[in-house]
């Protein structure tokens, strides 16, 4: 593709790398470091004016880090006469905090759009938003892109019997529901009280899993709260063998031990967040599938100015 750059912060360069491969072409070379003092350095080593640029960077740990790079990345491609700079943030850093659930708390994710669009965004590209809405926070074109059909893939392949799909709560009904219909399989949903931030109790399940095969697909697993109460549940209710399938695997601690507890058959994840180092000491199997493809096509699309949403059909 012409006039097209894709650059990258130091958030998930492995995966900017497999999506610049996808498309046939290579990053443009940038200096993204830290000055002396803790300070984001960034340098636009090659030309980029007039070219349509992608610049790819999760927000994930560490948050504050990675997110001032990608808007001092935006700035200096601003700075540099870009044509066009779409924001690719296959993870949204505090997209949680979307909506007040208390007095005198604040709107993250609408902070982090107003953020990019003054830095100089033209338009976003993010996968698997942790509400809809944060759409509407912005004021610039939005393309939300969902992990689905790779989940889907990978899952189609394994022939689970009796399979139902999960949602751990009612938060993510509109998704497993989705994820059911393709899969042509029942679903149920786990009514969930949230105690304190990050944890949570299930009180009940609304649907069949007595005996079933059950997957639960959220958006995220962080430090493994829902999943374990989840798994709790199913198996009060006789559920056969649990799989868990997200896309964002933030895994903070105690995560890992709270998987590997959990008695789960297998944990299903992306690449959009790097899976930190010591993973594999984790007992349960997890496995990593890849965003890349989805990414790439996504960006061929919005260079060329075709549909993003008839990916998903």
């Amino acid at each position: 593709m012409q006039d097209v750059r894709l650059i990258s912060g130091n958030a998930n360069r492995p995966l900017a790398e497999e999506i610049a491969r996808e498309l046939g072409t290579k990053l443009a070379e940038a200096d993204v470091s830290t000055f002396p003092d803790g300070e984001t350095r960034v340098r636009i080593v090659e030309n980029v004016r007039g070219a349509d640029v992608f610049a790819i960077q999760s927000t994930c740990t560490p948050v504050n880090q990675r997110l001032m790079e990608l808007l001092i990345l935006i700035d200096a491609l601003r700075r540099a006469s870009a044509r066009r700079i779409t924001a690719v943030m296959p993870y949204y850093g505090y997209g949680r905090q979307d909506r007040k659930v208390a007095p005198r708390v604040p709107i993250t994710s609408k902070l982090v759009a107003n953020l990019l669009v003054t830095a100089g965004a033209d338009r976003v590209l993010a996968m698997d938003l942790h509400a809809g809405q944060i759409q509407g926070f912005f004021d610039i074109p939005v393309d939300h892109l969902y992990s689905a059909p790779v989940v889907l893939e990978y899952v189609a392949k394994k022939h689970l019997a009796d399979l139902v799909v999960v949602s751990p709560d009612a938060g993510g009904v509109e998704r497993v529901r989705a994820f059911a219909k393709r899969m042509r399989c029942p679903m149920a949903i786990m009514d969930k009280r949230r105690n304190a931030d990050n944890e949570a109790e299930v009180l009940n399940v609304v649907g069949e899993v007595e005996g079933r095969t059950a997957l639960i697909v959220d958006d995220m697993i962080d430090r493994a709260g829902s999943l374990a109460e989840a798994v709790k549940g199913l198996r009060e209710h006789n559920a056969g063998d649990i799989y868990f399938a997200a896309t964002h695997a933030v895994l903070s601690d105690p995560a890992l031990e709270r998987i590997a507890a959990s008695g789960i058959r297998e944990l299903i994840i992306t690449n959009t967040i790097p899976l930190r180092q010591d993973a594999d000491l984790c007992s349960t199997p997890i496995k990593v599938l890849s965003v890349a493809p989805l990414l790439a096509e996504a960006i061929a699309r919005i260079h060329h100015e075709e549909s993003v949403s008839s990916l998903f059909g």
